[in-house]
């Protein structure tokens, strides 16, 4: 097929459907969902990149009645409404297809198959080979020696010899299968009792569906042969709505489907307003700036500092500076395992200065004594500014050098992340990208990549000269930029006033880290391998026949086939789903798919946390030192990475274990965890002032009891456990905008019963009804939301300010306010909590942020006073309408703590 020009054709909507149901939520800067269209971009992007297409076309579904509802009246009656997440995502969908200059055929009153059957043959016919991406089986019958089935994602091509293989059959055989086995997504039945592989069998025997039909006699089993005389008719009626007309008038102009060079102006602007900023990447060939950004010149000086004599001369200048941006160049990534190669500096847009510490022989470099000592009281001067981007992680690096920065911090990336909080990467590249029109020097074309990769103190001085002067520019630049932006938007104090202090105080936590018990890990590691081998046992046992339990067709093989399980769920590939949602549905039919989950969960903990973690303890000191951000989740929250804290499970028995191998190190120390109890729940109370929710608090009902008793109409020390569950999970699901299918899925009832609490919960308690309502209107009206302390994130796409299907962007309103104000508390807690551990002078010390809990490390003597001192302070961190609860405990370690009595 090489020698002949390829024509790529898309079925849009299989694409479509197909990337939303495979990749997770994802949302733009503004709120909107974004998965499906996030899908299509790559998909279209790596077509083009790796396949470059000669001729290419998208076909969608005309409007209309088609003529195969005139055929079949419940043809596709089975279809639901598009998701309510997809729908927005259409429009912007037909803009990327414009954006890559795919043309977009549709034909009224016809579906896209049979546009595509029609293309297909004449672009045969034309002498091109035809390459149909769709995951649609009707498209199987089109294969020919020129014409194949392409799934993008995979990168696989389906011909004849793969058909064969597959379905046992040849191409034009495809629509006499289909009409056996009839088709469940479009809603044909087929021949009862007849499946894939008695069709192919079939069609083996006899050839075609006519001449099997004419001797049923000759079928085995009296029961076949007595559905395949009763549904003649039916197969034959299934055959005319599964074959694809390829005869259709379209108007072909082949110029216009000539594959052409995207549109990358029109494509930057939806990764900006979608938040694609990995895909803008991808579109460099192209000279054209990111629209709106500024089109001027980059002009810029950069001087490296390497003698004594201009060293004192900088030194003299920079004293004068009421503030000035600072970058340190080091031999890590990680911070707390680096030296210090060079610093750069800035105070003027368009020059920057660069002093070498280290460097290959025969470059000139600075004592970094003498440097270090020189800037040491600069840094630490409370009068002046210092401006960087991550300032963080430069902090820990001069700290590890023995100078600290003190004084006033900016942080553009924080800046950049309070102005747009929906957006995903706030990282120097992409702020110089967005505001000021500048691709910067890529790390990589200083140190490689992979096993070659060299460190910074391995590069010539005059190429790191270069690169980190811009550094420091570049971040000088966008300071101008953000910071009065910050100020303009009324964003300052909130800066100021929480953002900032905390940038020191989660430096510090980096710094001190957590101990691990590394010889725990081990036991547990080993615990663990025993439990998977006596799982992987039973399931052996229970499916009759040992085989791979990691390899998905295998166990399809096994579920569906051999044990005759339902069939709940296709992939977007059209597969059987194993997922782990399905094989919880399947448990109550059968034990195996629960110990399928179990050995998921065992391997997930094993080697994400028993074997990982003590791979990331400090060679020094044996204690992990995880990364907090302040960037990174969109509703204001910390998050943490190396490891991922936030994510260790604490709701099996087994996942709570990996809690008991974070200890506190000596004798003489023990951990105290601060947790506040039912902070979101607060904080609804708080907002949606509802008088039934606000009096269980501030008696200090157990909140999910007391809903429970006014959903069920008893009285509290009547509610069961389950009526108690299901209180707890429709308190939660108010705030993340739960559906009654989705409440429904967890408890695993009724939907109408789901339906039916949902509005029982809002009947009892309507203030938050109205909140809720409240929220909406007012976002709609601002396109944003705010939380408690006046965190901004912009929201586009509400529809609905009443009812109960919430799409993503109502969904993210409500939850914004609800868990940007705990996040808000959280850190105002952290400040004060913090401030007070040093003014009394305490040894004490915050090691970790996990959602709404804090854990110390403490001497047992300072145990009571720190305990007061941390209640204190998180009950008065904000003024609710509610009272704040902060639940203590101290322990040895993280899982085996108790509440003190003091």
């Amino acid at each position: 097929m090489a020698d002949r020009p390829t024509f790529y054709i898309l079925d849009a909507y299989s694409l479509i459907f197909q990337v939303f149901h495979a990749i997770p939520e994802m949302t733009s800067p503004t709120g909107g969902p974004t998965n499906a269209a996030f899908g299509i971009f790559r998909d279209v992007l790596n077509l083009f990149r790796d396949r470059k297409p000669d001729y290419i076309a998208a076909a969608f579904d005309g409007g209309g009645p088609v003529f195969r509802s005139e055929i079949f009246a419940d043809y596709k009656s089975n279809r639901p409404d598009m998701p309510i997440n997809l729908v927005p995502q259409i429009d912007v969908i037909r803009r990327i297809f414009e954006g890559f200059n795919v043309p977009v055929l549709v034909e009224p009153g016809m579906e896209a198959d049979d546009v595509i059957a029609t293309l297909a043959r004449r672009g045969e016919e034309r002498g091109l080979d035809v390459f149909i991406c769709t995951s649609d089986k009707d498209a199987r019958q089109l294969i020919s020696d020129h014409v194949k089935i392409l799934n993008i994602r995979k990168n696989t091509l389906m011909d004849e010899a793969a058909l064969e293989k597959e379905w046992g059959i040849r191409p034009g055989q495809v629509v006499d299968f289909l009409a056996l086995t009839g088709d469940a997504v479009d809603n044909v039945p087929g021949v009862p009792g007849i499946g894939p592989i008695l069709a192919s069998g079939y069609l083996k025997q006899f050839g075609d569906l006519e001449t099997l039909l004419a001797n049923p006699d000759k079928v085995k089993g009296p029961k076949k042969q007595q559905a395949l005389r009763d549904n003649a008719e039916v197969a034959r009626r299934a055959r005319s709505l599964v074959a694809l007309r390829d005869d259709l008038e379209l108007a072909l102009d082949w110029n216009a489907l000539q594959a052409s060079p995207p549109n990358a102006p029109v494509l930057r602007e939806i990764c900006v307003e979608s938040g694609f900023h990995r895909f803008a990447a991808d579109l460099s060939d192209s000279k054209e700036t990111v629209p709106d950004a500024p089109k001027a010149e980059w002009v810029a000086r950069y001087s490296t500092i390497d003698t004594p004599e201009s060293f004192q001369t900088f030194v003299q200048e920079l004293r004068k500076q009421p503030r000035f941006c600072i970058d340190a160049e080091t031999t890590s990534i990680n911070p707390l395992l680096s030296s210090l190669v060079g610093i750069a500096v800035s105070w003027n847009a368009g020059e920057g200065f660069y002093i070498p510490l280290r460097a290959p022989i025969g470059f000139k470099i600075l004592d970094p004594e003498m440097v270090l000592d020189a800037l040491r009281p600069i840094l630490a001067d409370p009068e002046v500014e210092k401006v960087g981007q991550n300032l963080k992680y430069d902090m820990l690096a001069f700290r590890r050098a023995g100078v600290s920065i003190e004084g006033p911090i900016t942080d553009t990336m924080i800046l950049s992340y309070l102005l747009e909080s929906g957006e995903r990467n706030h990282s120097l590249d992409q702020l110089s990208d967005r505001l000021l029109g500048h691709k910067m020097i890529p790390i990589s074309d200083l140190i490689g990549k992979g096993k070659k990769q060299l460190r910074m103190d391995q590069i010539d001085v005059p190429r790191i000269a270069e690169y980190a002067g811009e550094d420091a520019d570049a971040t000088w630049r966008v300071y101008e930029i953000l910071a009065p932006r910050v100020r303009e938007e009324g964003l300052w104090d909130l800066y100021a006033d929480l953002e900032r202090p905390l940038v020191s105080i989660l430096m510090r936590m980096e710094e001190i880290g957590v101990m691990v018990d590394v010889h725990r890990l081990k036991e547990l590691s080993d615990d663990f391998a025993v439990r998977l081998a006596a799982t992987e046992e039973e399931i052996h046992k229970l499916a009759g026949r040992p085989f791979n339990i990691n390899s998905v067709p295998q166990l399809r093989q096994i579920l569906f086939e051999e044990l005759k399980l339902p069939k709940l769920q296709k992939t977007p590939g059209g597969e059987l789903s194993t997922a782990t949602e399905v094989l919880e549905e399947l448990a109550s039919k059968h034990p195996l798919p629960a110990l399928l989950v179990r050995h998921r969960q065992l391997t997930k903990l094993k080697g994400t946390y028993l074997d990982a973690l003590p791979l990331l303890a400090h060679p020094d000191d044996g204690r992990i030192h995880a990364s907090f951000n302040q960037g990174v989740a969109a509703t204001g929250r910390l998050s943490s990475s190396d490891p991922n804290l936030q994510n260790i499970p604490v709701r099996t028995e087994e996942g709570r274990q990996i809690r008991q191998a974070f200890v506190a190190e000596g004798d003489d120390q023990r951990l105290l965890t601060a947790d506040y109890s039912q902070i979101e729940l607060r904080v609804l109370a708080h907002f949606s002032q509802d008088p039934a929710l606000c009096k269980a608090f501030e008696a200090d009902h157990d909140i999910h009891r007391a809903v429970a008793a006014r959903i069920y109409g008893v009285a509290e020390d009547q509610v069961d456990d389950t009526m108690r569950r299901v209180a707890k999970t429709v308190n939660f699901g108010v705030i993340y905008g739960l559906s009654p299918f989705g409440l429904a899925g967890r408890l695993g009832i009724k939907q109408s019963e789901a339906a039916a609490f949902i509005d029982a919960y809002f009947q009892e308690y309507q203030g938050v009804d109205q909140f809720i309502t409240r929220t909406l209107e007012s976002a709609q009206a601002s396109g944003r939301v705010e939380t408690i302390l006046g965190r901004r994130r912009p929201i586009a796409g509400i529809k609905a300010t009443t009812g109960r299907n919430r799409n993503l962007a109502e969904r993210t309103a409500v939850n914004t306010v609800i868990q940007g104000s705990a996040a808000d508390l959280i850190k105002r807690a952290m400040i004060l909590v913090d401030r007070r551990l040093r003014e009394e002078r305490l040894e004490a010390r915050m090691i970790l942020q996990i959602h709404d809990e804090l854990v110390f490390e403490s001497p047992v003597s300072e145990l009571p006073r720190l305990a007061a001192l941390v209640r204190e302070e998180m009950t008065r961190a904000l003024s609710l309408a509610v009272p704040l609860k902060v639940d203590l405990a101290v322990g040895r370690n993280w899982l085996d703590v108790e509440t003190p009595d003091y």
